[in-house]
């Protein structure tokens, strides 16, 4: 494999084994902005590959991770010295979690954010060439970080220039920096992210370049699981024990002349319509 940032790093956790077949046996494919986002928000991806045999998870990282925010130990250290921090961080998050293959594709988020004039889109086509995963988690088109948001865009770009019979069989946008409890339950993906807690917590902490440097994204993100768990369903106990919410992109990928737009309006105008429907109805 060759991208087009020389800086890419191929990390294959397990031993003795070629990168082009690592990333051939992924059946998940988890494709975030930065180191840390597969772990705090697609955990339940991580946990379905440690679960069920024929399963194996492949990690993406778009960014370099340079300008996170950081205080304490952290403070001083530049953006590329946190560019090496952060890329040792998730190489051995990708070995706990026994990931196939992590693969970091060290960008700048500018650069992400140019589109069709950067080379992440085709580089991102070549690693879902390079598989056949039956899903792949990306970030979602409601999320309220840019960096977030063009990571989207470049995936869903390379995932249709893909023949129509390449195009994984489903497409999952988790949510990050916007929750997506607010989505109707007809619009929800529940993903069980209750899990192997210990491991959860363990993944989390890896990243001490952020809870260390100020954000405290351990907790949060078990915080988040717990009550989405529990504010789900008012007059049941509680299904499972940790819940990341999760939205079905798949008409995207299927039908490439739908809009992105489109496509976002109509999850805004349904839980529109059913807060006026629930207003009316007990007037």
């Amino acid at each position: 494999m060759k991208f087009s940032n020389p800086n890419a790093d191929i990390f294959v956790p397990g031993p003795h084994e070629a990168p082009v077949d690592a990333l051939s046996r992924v059946s998940d494919l988890c494709i975030g902005a930065h180191p840390d986002d597969i772990e705090i928000n697609c955990f339940a991806a991580i946990a379905d590959c440690l679960d069920y045999p024929g399963r194996a998870l492949g990690g993406v990282v778009v960014t370099n991770g340079a300008g996170s925010a950081r205080t304490g130990a952290y403070a001083h250290v530049t953006d590329e010295e946190m560019q090496d921090v952060r890329r040792e961080e998730q190489r051995k998050a990708a070995k706990i979690g026994r990931y196939a293959i992590v693969i970091q594709l060290g960008y700048a988020s500018a650069e992400v954010k140019k589109g069709g004039r950067s080379g992440v889109a085709a580089d991102l086509a070549q690693i879902l060439g390079g598989c056949r995963p039956r899903t792949v988690y990306l970030h979602n088109p409601m999320d309220k970080h840019e960096t977030h948001v063009a990571v989207f865009l470049r995936s869903l770009e390379a995932i249709r220039t893909l023949a129509p019979d390449r195009r994984p069989a489903r497409v999952i946008g988790f949510e990050a920096w916007r929750d997506l409890d607010w989505l109707l339950d007809s619009d929800k993906v529940l993903l069980d992210s209750g899990r192997h807690p210990d491991l959860a917590a363990v993944l989390a902490k890896v990243f001490d370049s952020q809870i260390g440097g100020g954000k405290r994204y351990d907790l949060a993100a078990a915080g988040r699981r717990l009550a989405h768990a529990t504010f789900h369903l008012s007059h049941s106990v509680d299904r499972v024990a940790g819940i990341t919410w999760a939205v079905d992109l798949t008409p995207l990928v299927r039908d490439p002349a739908l809009s992105v737009e489109s496509f976002v309006s109509d999850l805004i105008g349904r839980f529109q319509a059913d807060v006026i429907q629930r207003l009316r109805s007990v007037f």
